[in-house]
């Protein structure tokens, strides 16, 4: 019964939608890394992103004015990864914040003396577990543009990796993988990518196991072949993961 009303809620919010199918082409257009997608595919992108614009609250940060082309580019790209998924992959919190430029938050950390060290960081985008999405519109305005570097898909990421918690790389698995075999393929991965770089993955994916994640996530929708010769095994696990094989597109 439930089901049922939730789909019959979001038909209604489908129909009285204000963005219409060429809206969404427009911005669609805009984005390289939507080109792959059939007409099929675009509309289940465009009928997620208007669910998601419902269902997550936007602001700016620093009196920030967000349009509409902010939020459906946002949309798009951040429900790419969930286009076979669906939403109730995002549930768990309500809210995108967006600041204008790089915005800076300070970090401390505890050596194994317990001296705390406190620095001050740019950041591009971060995910807080049940909290908001945070990016930066400067570095979002340029993501989708097959580079391999897409703070929105980044960040949106780490919030499928925290469905289990904190995002430790190792988010929810399908009912048809073995989650021993992707721990161990990550594991073997990670410790690879910290010795030897690859081409196009960003080294910011050498931080940590749930950093590598994200950043093998941008490279898998962005620039494909690249995951595919560094790593064939974990490409082949992305695509059983998301359920997409972005090198058919």
């Amino acid at each position: 019964m439930f089901n049922k009303f939730k789909q019959w809620r979001n038909q209604r919010i489908l129909k009285n939608s204000t963005f219409t199918w060429d809206d969404w082409q427009r911005i669609a257009k805009q984005l390289p890394v939507l080109k792959r997608l059939d007409q099929a595919q675009q509309l289940k992108l465009f009928d997620l992103a208007t669910l998601f614009l419902h269902y997550k609250t936007f602001s700016g940060a620093q009196e920030f004015t967000i349009t509409d082309h902010m939020r459906q580019a946002i949309a798009l790209q951040a429900c790419l990864p969930i286009l076979n998924l669906g939403l109730d992959w995002f549930k768990g919190w309500s809210s995108v914040i967006v600041y204008p430029e790089a915005f800076r938050r300070q970090n401390s950390v505890v050596d194994e003396f317990g001296v705390t060290h406190t620095s001050n960081a740019n950041l591009s985008g971060e995910a807080w577990v049940r909290g908001p999405v945070v990016l930066s519109w400067k570095n979002t305005e340029t993501a989708g543009e097959l580079d391999g570097h897409n703070v929105v898909i980044h960040e949106f990421v780490h919030k499928l990796d925290m469905l289990n918690g904190r995002a430790n790389g190792f988010p929810p698995m399908q009912r048809d993988m073995n989650p021993g075999k992707w721990s161990e393929l990550m594991t073997k991965a990670f410790a690879d990518f910290q010795r030897n770089p690859k081409q196009g993955l960003d080294r910011y994916g050498a931080t940590n196991p749930a950093e590598f994640f994200a950043v093998l996530s941008e490279v898998f929708f962005e620039t494909p072949g690249l995951l595919h010769d560094a790593y064939p095994e974990i490409y082949k696990l992305m695509t059983q993961f998301f359920l997409q094989e972005p090198m058919d597109g």
